[in-house]
């Protein structure tokens, strides 16, 4: 498995837990962070084991955002081999932070504590997001003159209605989980310190699906929505007929009529 002393990766049953590991730091990001994150998506993507992916942080934090100090200079310096690899491929950090990298399995985020400017930024690359009553959300570029360009200028105002999308950009004032859930930025509010036991117990649930199913319902979701109806129920019978093809489905359908647990082979 990868990782780096900014993350840690572990294998919980057939998903693939992340955990930002700077909480000195909260969890803020730094270079050996952003290479460990993009080793962990590809490994999930090309890891048919691998079912789901949780992302989450140490320390009861999830992540503060870009380290400032390492923009100029003067945070933790990265090794050569870590620099060398941000210098061959300028575009890593982005595939890190989810900006220019959709992973294949299912992501769940597992929030505790601040998840603030690129935290939330890299939020709105997961698919399902849980968080402890006291988590803190927010998009803090603004108050410190820089620009949110981890995506959430596009992103923010397609995953939660327009109004409080610009409230959150422009204000750059922090929010509440429970205000976050009220306008649909997260799915769950959980008592504090018990994100990551739903985001697994969450995991699990995806992971007893059938994983042709799973990864092109995914698909299918984020690659219809910026079509018009027509075209994205056209991409669907693309996407959905070979799966309902497939000897998954005929397993699937065979398990439930035969009351036993379906054994996908990914066929």
């Amino acid at each position: 498995m990868s990782g780096t002393e900014h993350l840690t990766v572990e294998r919980v049953g057939a998903t693939l837990v992340l955990t930002l590991n700077r909480p000195e730091a909260r969890n803020a990001l730094s270079l050996p962070m952003l290479a460990g994150l993009h080793d962990g998506w590809l490994e999930a993507d090309e890891d048919d084991a691998i079912r789901s992916v949780v992302l989450t942080g140490a320390g009861g934090a999830f992540c503060s955002g870009m380290d400032l100090k390492a923009l100029h200079g003067t945070g933790p310096a990265a090794d050569d081999a870590c620099r060398a690899r941000f210098k061959a491929d300028p575009d890593l950090h982005w595939k890190a932070m989810l900006r220019h990298h959709r992973p294949r399995k299912p992501v769940i985020a597992a929030v505790e504590g601040p998840c603030v400017a690129g935290g939330t930024e890299i939020l709105q690359g997961t698919d399902i997001r849980i968080a402890g009553e006291s988590a803190v959300f927010g998009l803090f570029e603004v108050r410190r003159g820089l620009f949110p360009v981890g995506g959430s200028t596009v992103r923010l105002a397609r995953q939660i209605p327009r109004t409080h999308a610009l409230e959150m950009l422009l204000t750059g004032r922090p929010y509440t989980a429970a205000e976050a859930a009220r306008i649909g930025l997260i799915g769950h509010v959980v008592p504090d310190g018990t994100a990551l036991d739903r985001a697994l117990e969450t995991a699990a649930l995806v992971n007893a699906n059938g994983p042709l199913a799973v990864e092109a319902v995914k698909a299918c979701v984020h690659d219809t929505a910026a079509l018009d109806e027509a075209a994205g129920l056209a991409l669907e019978l693309e996407r959905g007929l070979p799966v309902l093809g497939s000897a998954d489905a005929k397993e699937g359908t065979r398990a439930f009529a035969e009351k036993r647990p379906a054994v996908y082979r990914r066929a």
